[in-house]
């Protein structure tokens, strides 16, 4: 395959990679959604990393909803690539909104691309961003997190 034929195949995948994890997500598909990570992966939000072992409880900790996100913007870097991906998530009860966007680490992997790392910065209403308030959605203030 040319050199441009293989950057149009790895961009299909890449993208259909950050498709999946938000279908994934926003469907509550647990197994599915674990496999667009790399087995070392790592998600960053709230001012918190959380390494693969804690997606699951996340997912579990989070309101229901839709992602919809733009096709990420890739820079190749052999078999590494980083990117970003802008959204909105959609609460399913309230139709409040969240703007973010997500800033990736990719990865070539024997099974193809994966995401390595994912870190979301939240666009907020008074026009600044941030990587959101501090706080561990698994440690509810109630005591009703993620068990």
């Amino acid at each position: 395959m040319s050199y441009g034929a293989q950057r149009v195949a790895d961009l299909v995948e890449i993208h259909e990679l950050c498709a999946r994890y938000m279908a994934y997500a926003s469907q509550f598909v647990v197994d599915k959604w674990l496999e667009v990570f790399t087995s070392d992966g790592e998600y960053e939000a709230f001012g918190t990393t959380y390494p693969l072992a804690k997606l699951p409880d996340l997912l579990k900790a989070a309101p229901r909803g839709q992602f919809i996100g733009n096709m990420p913007v890739v820079e190749f870097h052999g078999d590494r690539a980083s990117g970003i991906q802008h959204y909105v998530f959609i609460d399913q009860q309230t139709h409040a909104m969240r703007l973010a966007w997500y800033k990736d680490e990719y990865v070539r992997t024997k099974d193809g691309w994966r995401i390595h790392r994912r870190a979301t910065t939240f666009l907020r209403k008074h026009g600044g961003f941030d990587s959101g308030r501090q706080h561990d959605p698994l440690a509810a203030p109630d005591g009703a997190g993620a068990d």
